[in-house]
């Protein structure tokens, strides 16, 4: 994933973490509000207990505060019964939750992609840079008869330098000496056979693998020993 992929899903992140703010802070006004009403209701249910079951809420007077925008009920709330009104705020309160849930996964959401971008954010870069080490390392096992200590020296130096850089970035070489093959850190270029190793252990180290933060990045290329 290149840094413009990253910024831009961080972005996306961040403007669905607002919404979900919104929409937590609407719901939580939006319960204050009908906690009000159920207030007023149980006052006057209490005032006329007599026919409490059939009589209907006057609260006209209040639905000028109410927000009918984020209850989203077309009707006003003067006609509604005490009954009516606890369920209303039952549902509020489960829509509270279920915002606050969302608010909560957005924001961990963004700080697991922002713990990626700091681990992975120069995976690429990285990788750029392997090629040049696998030269290195031919170059410095395939020296010529005349090359001089300097030479061999210098291309160590060289070589030390570029893997000293790789390692303070968390990249990791896969060298599977006297190991078995593992298809998620190995690749078999080809079988051979080797009676001194048993069937399924690596014989010989073509090319050594890497891992970035345990992400593998390039496999080590081996063989794979089958007698």
């Amino acid at each position: 994933m290149t840094i413009a992929e990253l910024k831009e899903q961080l972005e996306s992140l961040t403007e669905q973490q607002k919404q979900a703010e919104v929409n937590f802070h609407q719901i939580a006004g939006a319960i204050a509000m009908t906690n009000q009403l159920l207030e007023k209701a149980e006052a006057k249910e209490s005032g006329s207990k007599e026919d409490k079951k059939d009589k209907k809420l006057d609260i006209e007077d209040s639905t000028e505060t109410v927000n009918e925008e984020v209850l989203k009920e077309p009707n006003d709330l003067g006609t509604h019964s005490y009954e009516e009104l606890v369920d209303a705020n039952e549902e509020l309160e489960k829509s509270l939750l279920r915002a606050n849930a969302d608010l909560d996964n957005a924001l961990k959401r963004s700080l697991t992609e922002v713990e990626k971008a700091h681990k992975y954010g120069v995976e690429k870069l990285l990788v750029e840079l392997l090629p040049v080490i696998d030269n290195l390392e031919h170059a410095l096992n395939n020296l010529s008869e005349d090359a001089t200590k300097e030479d061999k020296e210098g291309i160590e130096l060289t070589l030390k330098s570029f893997e000293s850089a790789l390692d303070k970035f968390g990249m990791i070489p896969i060298y599977p000496v006297n190991e078995d093959f593992n298809p998620e850190k190995h690749e078999a270029v080809t079988m051979e056979k080797d009676e001194n190793k048993k069937d399924g252990s690596i014989g010989n180290i073509f090319q050594r693998g890497w891992e970035l933060h345990s992400r593998i990045v390039r496999p080590a290329r081996v063989t794979v020993i089958k007698n």
